[in-house]
């Protein structure tokens, strides 16, 4: 049986060099490559996490995908001051984990987790249910 590696999601995005300068200067990853001039393919990259970004082509818009750290509350503290579009603070949901969720320029949207830090937080998790059926 194949060993699965990994998993890159692909974003549509409206102008990838906007979505570029949001993923290096706001969320903080890297720039690993891009394509074309001007660019309209790119990828970025934090840790061991690596994103597609596609310029009107590829993907849909309002993805969601999880993304899994350390610390989701330091990670929270570097997006207030880099401005970073935050829907919903750290908080813990019943599954065990610690949860923020972060939207970018096209509306995909970051949730990012460690563990639980306490009991669930039944407020959060009511904000946190209405995000995803404003989103459906």
């Amino acid at each position: 049986m194949n060993h699965f590696e990994c998993v890159v999601p692909i974003l549509n995005v409206r102008d990838c060099q906007a979505s570029l300068d949001y993923y290096v200067g706001k969320l903080g990853f890297s720039r690993k490559w891009g394509w074309g001039e001007p660019t309209v393919f790119a990828c970025v990259t934090r840790g061991k996490v690596e994103i597609f970004l596609c310029q009107g082509a590829q993907g849909h818009a309002g993805t969601w995908m999880s993304i899994f750290v350390d610390d989701v509350d330091a990670l929270h503290e570097e997006y207030k001051m880099r401005d970073v579009i935050i829907r919903l603070a750290p908080t813990n949901m019943p599954w065990a984990t610690r949860e923020m969720n972060v939207e970018d320029l096209d509306g995909h949207r970051l949730r990012f987790g460690s563990d639980a830090t306490g009991p669930a937080d039944e407020e959060g998790l009511e904000r946190f249910s209405q995000m995803e059926q404003s989103s459906a």
